[in-house]
């Protein structure tokens, strides 16, 4: 079998782009062929060439090497919005082959102090007040209780030093199965607690890869990075631009008309990414009047929330471009399936394209068939870009069958052409703006008000979000009924994020259950979807 270090330097020779089985090999390599070319644009008006920020990469890993010691296979977590220096950090830690642990910015005390123990963190930055919340005062709450764990503060400053004190590179590998863990991406699945997933250098470089395959990335593209950078799609996008040497657009958070003005003001060609992102790009659009926002757009990347078919031939017609480019993949497993800018219509619109190269795709239906062309079964997975297995190893044993494919828990169909539809999931999650919600830790923080008797937590179809999570509960006999207000309250005081908590409640005098206890969610789902045309807001 061809290992994916050769795959991708035949991949890569193909089209001409950058090659190396490292972050900081990439890094290297793009800075030494295109040094004055535009890495990225922040909308604040910074920018940094592709040999600017390999010497301040440098700079940076030389101050957190000096400052806190930080080396090979150290774990660092942090937790900072999409900044410049965001880019910076993940340079500098590359540099020093340290252990990544990126943070989604939703996350509080409750996920943080979790995640930093089980991973053992050494270090964690995060910003000093970002959106009304105190991380610093957070990060120090958290840092008290554990030994071995400093806090770094960056208001968009990180420790500079002289690089030339730094420690050697390590050998690179030479095979996917000599690279060593160097990513630790967490996830909120179907557990109340995250799960922390393994990634090396070259999973991530293979999913990036297919990615820049798919959407025909070219040195000239102008990229949005319009979502937290922390996501492990984030990471990917910044391996695009050392693999193809594209540029891109940096904002701090997503603004519905600001943003789509700085993108057009700086000629963004691929404005990505996602369901929420294309809708706001299309009401921008329509408020301004004819001639596209984006006149020099190609396509629309896509992925992380549900695609209604439609506004692919909306956003075709109306900006202009091949239309959405979409993808699917988990944190586990990222862009092991995605459409092509050659793909027609009809599947561009209802599909989320082909499995990628080197990705096999198995479905799998409920009676533990193989499930053929047109038949709904749960998606299983194997490819260069899998995951090596949870921090908590215990949990690997229910993710992969015994075949070794990882069980996404997702459900699909496969078409005679090989083009996927998501169809549902086996998970208990709810996906909201691209972020995933336990209803698992939603409901188990609500079975600890006084009045509830029982509660379950589900996902609504939303046109705007995706989805949108729904309290569906039963009061105690005697107990006043629960109000939304005081649902919330509740939810916040006990320290759960407030993107995670419920935009709907609905009483119901009993949660219906089946004979063995199980909460049917489908019948709630059922009972309680939007009456209007499919994923309308009620």
């Amino acid at each position: 079998m061809t290992d994916f270090v050769d795959e991708l330097r035949a991949r890569t020779a193909t089209r001409g782009w950058m090659c190396a089985t490292t972050l900081w090999g990439l890094i290297e390599r793009r800075a030494e062929a295109t040094p004055d070319a535009r890495l990225c644009h922040e909308d604040t008006g910074r920018e940094l060439t592709f040999s600017q920020y390999r010497e301040a990469c440098l700079r940076v890993a030389a101050g957190l090497h000096r400052d806190f010691g930080i080396t090979a296979d150290t774990p660092v977590s942090w937790e900072l919005p999409t900044w410049n220096e965001s880019l910076v950090l993940v340079g500098a830690l590359a540099r020093l082959s340290a252990r990544q642990n990126p943070l989604i910015p939703i996350y509080r005390g409750r996920e943080v102090g979790f995640i930093t123990g089980q991973t053992g963190a050494e270090l964690l930055i995060v910003p000093p007040v970002y959106r009304g919340f105190d991380f610093a005062a957070m990060a120090e709450e958290i840092a008290a209780g554990r030994d071995g764990l400093s806090v770094l503060v960056s208001d968009r400053t990180l420790p500079e030093g002289d690089p030339s004190g730094l420690p050697p590179v390590p050998a690179p590998p030479t095979t996917m199965a000599e690279a060593p863990i160097r990513w630790l991406f967490y996830t909120s699945g179907t557990t109340a607690d995250p799960k922390g997933a393994q990634h090396t250098d070259l999973t991530v470089i293979a999913s990036a890869l297919a990615m820049s395959e798919c959407l025909d990335i070219r040195a000239d593209d102008v990229s949005g990075l319009v979502f937290p950078f922390t996501h492990i799609g984030g990471i990917g996008w910044l391996i695009n631009t050392m693999l193809t040497g594209c540029a891109l657009l940096v904002t701090e958070a997503f603004h519905p008309t600001e943003t789509p003005k700085f993108l057009s003001e700086n000629h963004v060609t691929l404005p990505g990414s996602g369901t929420p992102f294309h809708l706001a790009y299309l009401a921008a659009q329509r408020a301004n009047g004819p001639g596209s926002i984006f006149p020099e757009v190609r396509s629309f990347p896509g992925g992380g929330a549900p695609k209604p078919p439609q506004l692919h031939y909306d956003m075709k017609n109306e900006l202009g471009g091949i239309g959405i480019i979409s993808g699917y993949g988990l944190t586990e497993a990222p862009i092991v399936v995605m459409a092509h800018g050659t793909d027609p219509d009809d599947k561009l619109a209802m599909t989320e394209g082909q499995a990628t190269p080197g990705v096999t795709l198995q479905l799998v239906t409920v009676d533990g068939e193989l499930a053929g062309p047109g038949l709904e079964g749960e998606i299983r997975i194997k490819g260069p870009q899998v995951f090596r297995g949870y921090i908590d190893s215990s949990l690997d044993t229910d993710a992969f069958d015994e075949a070794g494919f990882f069980r996404s828990g997702d459900l699909g169909m496969v078409d005679e052409d090989g083009y996927v539809t998501i169809t549902g999931r086996l998970k208990d999650v709810i996906i909201r703006h691209g972020e995933n919600i336990s209803a698992k830790e939603v409901e188990d923080l609500l079975y600890l008000h006084p009045a509830i008797a029982d509660v379950a937590v589900i996902g609504l179809p939303d046109a705007r979000t995706g989805e949108r999570a729904c309290a569906v509960v039963a009061v105690k006999g005697g107990s006043p009924p629960l109000t939304f207000q005081a649902m919330q309250e509740f939810l916040i005081d006990q320290g759960l994020r407030r993107p995670a908590v419920p935009e709907q409640l609905e009483l119901i005098d009993s949660v219906p259950r089946n004979p063995s206890g199980k909460v049917m969610k489908h019948k709630l789902r059922e009972q309680y979807a939007p009456k209007g045309p499919k994923g309308a807001p009620s």
